[in-house]
């Protein structure tokens, strides 16, 4: 019984061994010269994913807009990562005949889908500031299409 027991701590102290061995850091170098400066973040409040593709461009962009101002009907071909950095904003989306309305304030994130034909009013009282990622922009092409008023326009 005394071995069993002997044996039982044993092996439960060699398995301690063993994963902190596993898990312990592996002589990471740190960096050198970087300097990293954190533009804007916020948490995503929408589903949706946007795969990359090899030779498409991916372009960052800061977008301040003042109170009243629009970004008149338009889409994106590979999409949009957006994060509000300051201010307000509403997005009226075309769904068929209809316009779906969100509003998003500082520290929230949203995505805009390939093709998906949005306009986005400053509806806040200071100017709203974006930091946006447009992935998988075609090679020398535009991130943005302008598009003209869809049916629910008439807001």
């Amino acid at each position: 019984m005394k071995r069993a027991v002997r044996w039982a701590l044993v092996s439960v102290g060699l398995a301690g061994v063993v994963t902190a061995i596993a898990v312990a850091p592996s002589g990471a170098t740190p960096p050198s010269g970087l300097t990293n400066i954190p533009l804007a973040r916020g948490a995503n409040t929408t589903d949706g994913t946007i795969p990359l593709k090899a030779g498409s461009d991916v372009a960052v962009a800061q977008i301040t807009v003042n109170p009243g101002g629009s970004s008149g009907w338009h889409s994106h071909p590979g999409g949009a990562i957006v994060v509000v950095r300051e201010g307000s904003l509403t997005v009226y989306q075309s769904v068929g005949s209809k316009c779906e309305t969100t509003t998003y304030t500082a520290g929230q994130a949203f995505i805009e889908r390939p093709d998906e034909v949005n306009q986005v009013i400053n509806t806040g009282t200071i100017p709203y500031v974006l930091f946006v990622t447009f992935p998988r922009v075609p090679q020398g092409e535009s991130a943005r299409t302008d598009e003209p008023a869809p049916a629910c326009a008439g807001l």
